[in-house]
């Protein structure tokens, strides 16, 4: 059995801000239960809660450490958004599919507040600050307004607000944008701490969770899956696959792998602000991103700056992909030329082909749920348990994320090319402001 390499613990802002986590639990033995779960992030550690509120018996496996992927690195940004627009929606699938997705997009914020009240997840700071979308250009403005005018006519949606130009420029400190719609359904988060929290929470209900301790193998026996790591093995009634963007670390995943096309995003955080500086950015407090295509993202913690943006920046951080970033950030706001940068982290965002999130059963005993596109806190919180409610013989509501089977990204093996040439194209873009 080859074994996967120990995996490296990333140094975010999040990992040296965060509440102590008990000692990691490796599995060394052989257990059964009624779910086995693999990948102790959001959607895993959902899926579990779900579990035991069904009563289920859980056991969560990770290959490093609770949050130790998306769910831990992540900009803490809580938000109603698909990666495809409403609108659009509407046009591809018809009005009535679109107000289905709709409500599903704020039910799944509404399970984040859930969580954090049912199970006492003070540590997370959420804050429902709502987020400011940035128009770079006049193009992307009417955009934005045609979407929250859509929103309104089809939704009944009151929370989107369209911004001129002088009040983004003087919310955000930035003169970078021309404009912006207001979405009040959003809020922050410190996105480790609630992944402890959930993580918590399972332990408290009497679920498991065995972390460095990688799913290598499955294999089926009767009606029984056996999942084995290094050092043990767990016979579980049920499985559920939730692994996202990191589904190429052992063989156990490979019927998800080919789901999604990892893409790297990458933070930076400023050291705490000066008070009359901070007095001059993000003066509500709440996330901002912007319309390009390459998308960019900044939003407080504390008193600090975080800036976000996406790259095909490959497997492994590079100096010049962070220097390319904080470039970026001090183009956007010239009054941090002299900040300093205290942390600098990424992580992969899992895309999909239709820019969806994939929920479904392999087969009457294994479940999935991933690909959230950039946008999952709020999903994948709602998406873990709609699958263990599929496994058990449910028909949540799931829209157009719904699977019979995993949609596998064509051509696969050029998808490393691919993603670097779609992203230089989409730069070029940015830069010629179309």
């Amino acid at each position: 059995m080859k074994l996967p390499p120990e995996l490296p613990l990333p140094r975010s802002l999040w990992r040296d801000t965060a509440s102590p986590a008990p000692a990691p639990v490796k599995l060394s033995r052989s257990e059964t239960a009624d779910i086995a779960i693999i990948g102790a992030g959001f959607t895993g550690l959902s899926a579990a809660l779900s579990a035991i509120e069904h009563g289920l018996s859980a056991i969560v496996l990770e290959a490093s450490e609770v949050g130790w992927g998306a769910s831990g690195r992540n900009g803490g940004v809580v938000s109603t958004k698909y990666r495809v627009s409403l609108g659009e929606i509407a046009a591809r699938h018809g009005v009535e599919t679109a107000r289905q997705m709709y409500r599903i997009s704020l039910d799944a914020v509404q399970c984040v507040e859930d969580n954090l009240q049912k199970y006492g997840i003070g540590d997370a700071d959420f804050a429902m600050t709502g987020n400011l979308r940035c128009a770079h250009n006049a193009r992307a403005l009417a955009k934005l307004v045609h979407e929250a005018e859509t929103a309104r006519a089809h939704f009944g949606d009151t929370g989107l607000i369209a911004l001129d130009k002088a009040t983004v420029r003087h919310e955000t400190g930035s003169s970078d944008y021309v404009g912006g719609v207001l979405t009040t359904h959003g809020g922050i988060i410190h996105p480790l701490n609630y992944t402890r929290g959930l993580a918590a929470a399972v332990r408290s209900g009497g679920g498991a969770i065995f972390e460095r301790s990688p799913a290598v193998s499955t294999a089926r026996e009767g009606d029984r899956t056996i999942v084995n790591t290094p050092e043990g093995q767990v016979t579980a009634r049920y499985l559920v696959l939730a692994t996202d963007g990191y589904s190429d670390i052992t063989q156990a995943t490979a019927a998800v792998r080919k789901t999604v096309i990892p893409f790297r995003s990458a933070i930076l955080a400023t050291a705490p602000l000066d008070p009359d500086l901070l007095a001059t950015v993000m003066r509500t407090g709440r996330s901002y991103s912007e319309t390009r295509r390459m998308m960019r993202w900044f939003r407080p913690w504390g008193s600090r700056m975080l800036f976000g943006g996406r790259g095909a920046f490959g497997r492994e951080d590079t100096k010049a992909a962070f220097d390319a970033l904080e470039t970026a950030m001090k183009k956007t706001f010239p009054q941090l030329e002299h900040v300093q940068i205290t942390h600098r982290w990424s992580g992969l965002v899992s895309m999909t082909l239709n820019s969806l999130p994939q929920v479904g059963i392999l087969d009457r005993h294994t479940g999935f749920a991933l690909g959230y596109n950039g946008a999952g806190i709020a999903m994948s919180s709602l998406m873990g348990r709609r699958v263990v409610d599929l496994l058990v013989g449910g028909r949540p509501e799931l829209g157009l994320m719904r699977r019979d089977r995993p949609t596998q990204v064509p051509l696969y093996p050029f998808r490393a090319p691919a993603v670097r040439a779609v992203a230089g194209v989409y730069q070029f873009l940015d830069r010629v402001g179309l």
